[in-house]
């Protein structure tokens, strides 16, 4: 099969078309991806990783998961494995131009009866039977090759079997959301996370959207000044930064601990990115000033040294007893101050300073017990994913860096914390009734004899969750990390599997899965 990608080399130029060129991939891993593509026509491409390319069919109805329904498939051109997750744009008048988004994607397996043991085989033979475990697609699909032909490509019919996963009636067009980033084609069409420079080499076509980097000469001038500190001149701002090699993070399975001077880094770089989640927002801060191994305090109210250009909020209804002014980090250096504050966890508001009683995310909490698992907290957290995909609404869940998973939820202005809070509660008890073997709905920790708690109180004013992409004061440095739904199914996931060391990294490889969320303004729908 390797020899059929010159056929979809040949139909390209890429020297214009940001697709990859591609090389065999490797033999042993059985992957699928759905690519609902808006090009001369919307169809839907779907691909079945085998033998080292994408076997393709054009599905111009879209696959379903109505047992009742047929589909014709159009087997085009095998693609490479590198085409697996592409969503972008491709230019026009390059083949296939238009908008592409990464519909659904899992992996799949034959079915398991003599004639499909070898897939290969039943699909030279036009009859092929697989099993899909996407984010969408589940259960038993067939692709039958029928007779005739039409534009020298094959016509096949794509169905669905009646098993526990069919649903009758079921659209694709329904569920129009990317499962990588939650944008629609017209999304992605406006803003693409990847824009493509059609002058350059295919391997040099693609621009990241992501905020530009951090200049290495402003880490370098960090590494320059000596371990008690100095002025370091970052995002435009000129900080007194302190006790540089002081270390606030003890290492883990014989790395090097991470010391103030490799946090200061991290917050600088980190800045651009975590900036939206975290503007406008009073700031809860939690310092450790003698590292993550010593207790910790919350500290909320703006010191009196803090400089003058550090922006402030004072809450017209705090009490005497109450924080008077928060600071409020509205640009990337109010981040590197405030972790040389010593304060190693960001938390910010749910509600801006503008709107102090309008929450603009709904957050669900799975809290883990004693008992709980990790495996029986992904399955909570995959039964938010359905729950959420049945509604149409759109969240994101997020790795706490600790034990936990949070689900963020952008709502329009307006609603109040009484309505998300009820609103997660109903959704949370819904789910919890699936598995109540695993949930408990008591306050008290002890109460709940070691399970999970699907905590919905934290849609309160001045109740946090940790910011997107903050460290949390653990060995090692761990981070909280936003990730995409289908994530949720990878055998590597932990809620403590990134660290200020390794997140900027995958930064760079797959972007910011939250960045979806920014200005989606959405109704909490009846449940």
């Amino acid at each position: 099969m390797a020899s059929d990608l010159a056929t979809y080399r040949r139909m390209r130029d890429f020297a214009c078309t940001p697709e990859p060129a591609g090389e065999v991939g490797p033999e042993g891993r059985r992957r699928f991806v759905v690519q609902r593509h808006r090009a001369s026509r919307l169809h839907y491409d779907f691909r079945l990783e085998l033998d080292g390319v994408l076997v393709s069919w054009a599905v111009p109805k879209g696959p379903t998961l109505d047992p009742g329904a047929r589909r014709l498939a159009v087997h085009v051109e095998d693609h490479p494995v590198e085409y697996l997750h592409f969503e972008g744009v491709i230019p026009k008048g390059e083949y296939g131009g238009g908008d592409v988004i990464v519909w659904d994607t899992g992996t799949w397996e034959p079915a398991q009866d003599k004639a499909q043991r070898d897939p290969a085989k039943a699909l030279r033979k036009g009859d092929l039977h697989v099993d899909l475990h996407g984010e969408k697609l589940r259960g038993r699909f067939v692709l039958v090759r029928r007779e005739e032909e039409k534009d020298d490509h094959e016509q096949w019919m794509l169905l669905h079997k009646h098993d526990e996963h069919a649903v009758e009636g079921w659209d694709p067009e329904e569920h129009p959301r990317s499962v990588l980033t939650g944008r629609t084609n017209d999304e992605v069409a406006a803003d693409p996370d990847r824009e493509w420079r059609s002058e350059a080499p295919a391997h040099e076509a693609e621009v990241s959207l992501l905020p530009a980097p951090l200049p290495d000469a402003a880490i370098e001038a960090l590494e320059e000044l000596p371990g008690k500190g100095g002025t370091w001149e970052v995002h435009g701002r000129r900080l007194k930064v302190t006790n540089l090699d002081k270390v606030l993070f003890p290492g883990l399975d014989g790395e090097e601990p991470v010391t103030k001077r490799e946090l200061l880094a991290y917050a600088a770089r980190i800045a651009p990115v975590a900036l939206p989640y975290l503007e406008g927002r009073p700031l809860n801060m939690h310092r450790y000033p003698d590292g993550a191994d010593k207790p910790g305090f919350w500290h909320k109210e703006r010191p009196s040294h803090a400089p003058a250009w550090l922006q402030c909020w004072e809450n017209p209804e705090a009490a005497d007893d109450e924080t008077q002014a928060y600071v409020v980090p509205d640009e990337p250096a109010a981040l590197v101050w405030v972790a040389n504050f010593g304060a190693l966890e960001w938390h910010p508001w749910t509600s801006r300073k503008v709107a102090m009683h309008e929450p603009r995310f709904a957050l669900v909490d799975l809290d883990p017990g004693e008992r709980t698992t990790w495996d029986e907290l992904l399955t909570l957290a995959r039964l938010h994913r359905t729950a959420l995909e049945h509604l149409g609404v759109t969240g994101r869940p997020k790795v706490t860096g600790r034990r936990g998973i949070q689900i963020w939820i952008p709502i329009r202005p307006g609603y109040s914390f009484s309505d998300t809070r009820a609103w997660v509660e109903q959704l949370s008890r819904t789910v919890g009734q699936v598995v109540p073997e695993l949930v408990s709905w008591k306050w008290e920790v002890k109460a709940r004899k070691g399970l999970a708690r699907l905590d919905y109180t934290q849609n309160a004013v001045n109740k946090t969750l940790v910011a997107p992409y903050s460290p949390r004061p653990a060995p090692a440095a761990p981070v909280s990390v936003p990730i995409a739904w289908h994530e949720l199914d990878d055998p590597e996931l932990r809620p403590d599997r990134w660290t200020v060391r390794t997140v900027l990294d995958r930064l760079e490889a797959v972007g910011d899965p939250f960045r979806s969320l920014l200005g989606v303004e959405q109704d909490l729908p009846d449940l």
